[in-house]
Order: C-alpha cells, then sequence, then structure tokens
C-alpha cells in the first residue's frame, strides 16, 4: 500500500518557522500534483498549497507570502517551509499527493495521516 508520511511538526511560537516534510514510501514510483491541506478542530480541511510535478505553485490567500512549498522528485519528497507563523495556523497539516505504484497503471490520490502544527506564546 502507497503511505506518505508528514513529519516536522511542533510546538512553535508566534513569529516562529517551522518545515514539514511528507515523504513517499518505496513502492511509489512517480508522484504528480502533490499539496499540503490543513485542519484545525471544527473547521473543514483546506488547501494551503500545491506543487505540480513541473514546479506549478498555488497558495491559499491566508499564508501566501509566509509559507513556500517545493518538492524533490528524485526524492519523492515534498517540503512546506512556514515562516512568520501565527496562531491561526495551528492545525494538522496533511500531505496530499496523486501517485503511481509499481506495478500499478492507475494513478492515485493519497492522504498522510498529517502532523500537527501548534502555534502559541
Amino acid at each position: 500500500q502507497v503511505q506518505l508520511v508528514e513529519s516536522g511538526g511542533g510546538l512553535v511560537q508566534p513569529g516562529g518557522s517551522l518545515r514539514l516534510s511528507c515523504s513517499a514510501s518505496r513502492s511509489v514510483v512517480s508522484i504528480n500534483d502533490m499539496g499540503w491541506y490543513r485542519q484545525a478542530p471544527g473547521n473543514q480541511r483546506e488547501l494551503v498549497a500545491r506543487i505540480t510535478r513541473g514546479g506549478y505553485t498555488n497558495y491559499a490567500d491566508s499564508v501566501k507570502g509566509r509559507f513556500t512549498i517545493s518538492r524533490d522528485n528524485a526524492q519523492k519528497m515534498m517540503y512546506l517551509q512556514m515562516n512568520s507563523l501565527k496562531s491561526e495556523d495551528t492545525a494538522v497539516y496533511y500531505c496530499n499527493a496523486d501517485v503511481l505504484e509499481y506495478l500499478s497503471t492507475a494513478w492515485r490520490n493519497y492522504w498522510g495521516q498529517g502532523t500537527q502544527v501548534t502555534v502559541s506564546s
């Protein structure tokens, strides 16, 4: 089974920085579009940023200018550099990706389990 695993979450103070990583399992042959989503308690899951295989990016207005999404296709990794963090950024952050699995002929969408980001003083 394909697995996407997020890491790098934690507790930071307002104005601080954090870098999230998303790692795909070895069974993943290729990854097309990828993105970061977040969900705070009682809220809907929302798009934070997305990035195509070619590097085209899109950001939610709330994080534009503060967050930077990137990827390493060779390593099958995705990152989210979060700067100038605010309390409103507190949420569980999820990795999402369209992947082609080993021995499969179809692209499928997968979610990671999420990593908690808490911004508080």
